[in-house]
């Protein structure tokens, strides 16, 4: 048993002994995948901010959306003008320079040069009276009730033909990859459907939220039609 497998069954016993929502930290893919393929009963729950966040906190015990020890910080130039142009890792470099691990940041949501850090509750204010730079621009830092409409990011919908739901086949058609190209993801483990680590043979279902590592993330949302030669045309929601 690995020491993250312990510190999970440490956090479920602690919520069933003493009746109260124990929380973790941030969870990235590896840890949730790790973490749902214990099967605890009571399954935790799991929430990062926004629907479709892709780092989470899981609750042990009961909990609402609105529980969850979550902040959201908006992080944006105070002089456009001069502004440079920054990334999801200058942003997160910037925060982790100020010392702060990264278990307690979650999903870092890009618009043009603006940030928005979604972080432990314990740890916002700190964020928000020390960040003043990002890169070389001076920003500002404060915390914000929600993500704006315009910062949620948006998916591209398109139409694939593949020859099977093989996770396989239709990650290397929705992201332009060789089989053997996609073959070697799997081989390092970096993907993941519904937070779970599986393997290439897996056959994606309506709904399927599948990350792949490096390249982004993709909905399968339903197979459409069959095509005269027996392929499949799929429509598939992707982020990038």
């Amino acid at each position: 048993m690995s020491i993250e497998t312990k510190h999970f069954a440490d956090l479920s016993r602690r919520a069933e002994n003493s009746g109260r929502t124990v929380f973790s930290d941030f969870l990235g893919l590896s840890s949730l995948s790790e973490l749902k393929s214990l099967r605890l009963s009571p399954e935790p729950h799991f929430w990062g901010g926004f629907m479709g966040a892709e780092r989470v906190i899981a609750a042990f015990g009961d909990c609402e959306c609105e529980d969850f020890p979550i902040c959201l910080i908006s992080v944006k130039p105070i002089n456009q003008k001069f502004a440079d142009e920054l990334s999801h890792r200058d942003f997160l470099g910037s925060v982790i320079s100020l010392g702060i691990k990264r278990d307690v940041i979650g999903d870092i949501i890009v618009n043009g040069n603006c940030g928005y850090i979604f972080c432990a509750e314990n740890i916002a204010d700190y964020i928000t009276e020390n960040l003043k730079e990002v890169k070389h621009t001076a920003v500002k830092a404060e915390k914000c009730e929600g993500l704006p409409d315009f910062a949620v990011p948006e998916p591209e919908t398109a139409e694939y033909i593949i020859s099977s739901r093989r996770l396989d086949v239709a990650s290397a058609a929705v992201f332009g990859l060789s089989r053997k190209s996609a073959g070697e993801l799997f081989a390092k483990e970096k993907v993941y459907v519904n937070g779970r680590l599986k393997n290439a043979s897996y056959n994606v279902s309506d709904g399927d939220s599948v990350t792949v590592r490096g390249f982004g993330k993709f909905v399968f949302v339903k197979e459409k039609r069959k095509t005269k030669k027996d392929r499949i045309v799929a429509e598939i929601n992707v982020y990038r």
